[in-house]
C-alpha cells in the first residue's frame, strides 16, 4: 500500500500582521493568512480571483519571523494541511489550515513598517540575484569589476585579473 501525501507550496501575500502567541509550555506559535492570486478568463475578460489561507508556523521560526511577516509582504510556504475540528454550539465545526514547515521571505513590503524595507525580493531591481551592489561612487575605483564584484566583460578579449578568486 502506498503511503499518502500531503504537501503544499504556495506563494502569495500576508493579509495581516502575524500574531506570535505561545502555548503554556513555552511553544511558539504564529498564526497569519496569505492571499494567493489567480487570474482566469471569462469571455473575453481576464479576472483576477483571490483565495486566502490560514498558515500556522511553529517553534523557532515562528519567533525569528514575526518582525518581517507584516501585512503586504510576499511569501513562499511550504507545508502540509491539516484540519482543526472543535465544537461550537452543539454544532461539529472545523477548519483547514496549513502548517508551515519552511516560510521563505520573497517579496517587498507593500505596507506596515512605513515602507521601509524589511529584506527579501526588490522588485525595483533587475534581478532576484542574492548580491548587492557596490555603492561605489567613483566608477573609475571599479578597477574592471562591475556593480556586482565580478570581473566586467570586456567584449571579447581573454585577458582575467591575475587574481581569481576561487
Amino acid at each position: 500500500m502506498a503511503a499518502d501525501m500531503n504537501h503544499v507550496i504556495l506563494i502569495g501575500r500576508l493579509t495581516r500582521d502575524a500574531d506570535l502567541k505561545y502555548t503554556s509550555a513555552g511553544f511558539a506559535i504564529s498564526n497569519f493568512s496569505i492571499a494567493v492570486n489567480r487570474r482566469r478568463k471569462n469571455g473575453d475578460q481576464w479576472i483576477d480571483e483571490a483565495s486566502f489561507f490560514e498558515i500556522n508556523l511553529y517553534g523557532k521560526s515562528a519567533e525569528s519571523l514575526k518582525p518581517y511577516l507584516v501585512k503586504g509582504k510576499q511569501v513562499a510556504v511550504d507545508g502540509e494541511l491539516r484540519q482543526d475540528r472543535w465544537e461550537q454550539d452543539g454544532q461539529p465545526r472545523s477548519k483547514v489550515v496549513i502548517a508551515a514547515n519552511n516560510v521563505q521571505l520573497l517579496g517587498g513590503n507593500t505596507g506596515g513598517n512605513n515602507g521601509q524595507s524589511t529584506g527579501g525580493y526588490n522588485p525595483n531591481q533587475a534581478s532576484r540575484m542574492s548580491y548587492q551592489p557596490r555603492t561605489n561612487q567613483n566608477p573609475a575605483a571599479n578597477s574592471g569589476y562591475d556593480d556586482y564584484d565580478t570581473p566586467a566583460y570586456d567584449g571579447g578579449t581573454d585577458s582575467f585579473p591575475e587574481d581569481i578568486p576561487f
